[in-house]
């Protein structure tokens, strides 16, 4: 079987998780599969696979983004022609424009596979996606692709409600940790103090604010307490806030840490802080149960489907209930050891050969 993934997704600069999604998809997919990537010149940032074709669009170094991102679109259209291929599977329903999607179906006969990863643009228009041009892609992707993927069963059921499609069009495929534990080991340096981590961006849903105030207030009864981000660095907003409440002395910083890194920052911590309210399924949850430490998250959206009982959920919007179990977890130690012991456990039920078996039964299932 032959799969034809486009390659706007492998560059650098693009969507970082939705790059991991189908690296890991791609190299767990079995070898009796053929992928093909339509790739540039200049990124060596493409998925393992012993069959694994890659076409090459030369002329990003000379020609503007936009430009490029046009020419990238006709070419995948181009490659398509070439051979007999069995689905395609797009990285991003931005990346692709409507009547390239339609055109597999119309006029060259391939069954389209679409992932979708969160409903974060329908539910947070007004902070991330003021023009809509997300909105308008991503419907116009759905009409036209005959599976669609979803990474959690309430994403599929936002899904389902927001652009009322059948359910028998939609399947779940959850996704998994990158991290190594057996890398959290090593000489990478990690805070002295006790600390709590916070993982990943800090968009408006992501609940920055409210994190901080209930980081403030657990502070001020535990005066050796840390915050520790992993992440990008603060901008002008995010340090005001900080200098406010007088944190600016209580707030660690990594910038974009490697994967052993933050396997150590992770095993190391007292805790995941993540109080998002909104995710399509949640990898740092996963990621800090994987690395043994607990994770206090919201009782909002994917995230108890994928912490389960294993660790804390709060109510994101309450930051009194934040603070709590910031301290809570704190005065507890032998509840949080036993929390730990879930959470392990309950890391082992993802993984990515999973994700990649149910991918590739959608594959089959859709083939001409």
């Amino acid at each position: 079987m032959k799969i034809l993934y486009d390659g706007q997704i492998f560059s650098a600069s693009r969507n970082r998780g939705i790059n991991r999604y189908f690296n890991n998809l791609i190299q767990h997919l079995s070898s009796e599969l053929s992928p093909a990537i339509i790739t540039n010149s200049i990124s060596n940032n493409y998925p393992t696979h012993p069959n694994l074709k890659l076409h090459c669009c030369r002329g990003r170094q000379i020609l503007p983004q936009k430009v490029y991102d046009w020419y990238e679109k006709a070419y995948f259209r181009a490659v398509a022609l070439l051979g007999q291929f069995d689905v395609v599977h797009p990285t991003h329903y931005v990346s692709i424009a409507r009547c390239a999607l339609s055109s597999y179906q119309s006029r060259l006969n391939y069954p389209v596979v679409l992932t979708i990863h969160d409903l974060l643009p329908e539910l947070f228009p007004d902070q991330l996606d003021r023009l809509g041009d997300e909105r308008f892609f991503k419907r116009e992707a759905i009409e036209v692709a005959q599976v669609i993927i979803c990474v959690s069963e309430n994403t599929k059921k936002d899904l389902i409600e927001y652009f009322s499609i059948p359910e028998e069009k939609v399947t779940v495929t959850h996704l998994a940790s990158n991290i190594n534990t057996s890398h959290s080991y090593g000489s990478e340096p990690v805070p002295s103090s006790p600390y709590y981590l916070y993982v990943g961006g800090r968009e408006y849903h992501k609940n920055f604010d409210r994190c901080l105030q209930a980081f403030a207030h657990a502070a001020s009864v535990q005066p050796d307490l840390y915050l520790c981000f992993a992440g990008a660095p603060f901008n002008q907003n995010e340090r005001r806030l900080i200098a406010e409440l007088g944190l600016e002395q209580r707030i660690l910083h990594y910038e974009y840490p490697h994967d052993n890194h933050l396997a150590k920052l992770y095993r190391c911590s007292i805790g995941l802080v993540y109080p998002s309210l909104y995710e399509g399924f949640g990898i740092p949850p996963l990621e800090a149960m994987s690395c043994g430490t607990v994770a206090i998250s919201s009782n909002t959206s994917s995230i108890p489907e994928v912490v389960g009982d294993a660790g804390i959920i709060v109510d994101p919007e309450s930051v009194h209930d934040l603070a709590e179990a910031l301290l809570w977890l704190l005065d507890h130690p032998i509840e949080r050891d036993k929390l730990i012991y879930k959470g392990c456990e309950r890391a082992k039920l993802f993984s990515w050969q999973k994700t990649a078996n149910k991918t590739m039964e959608v594959y089959y299932s859709i083939a001409n």
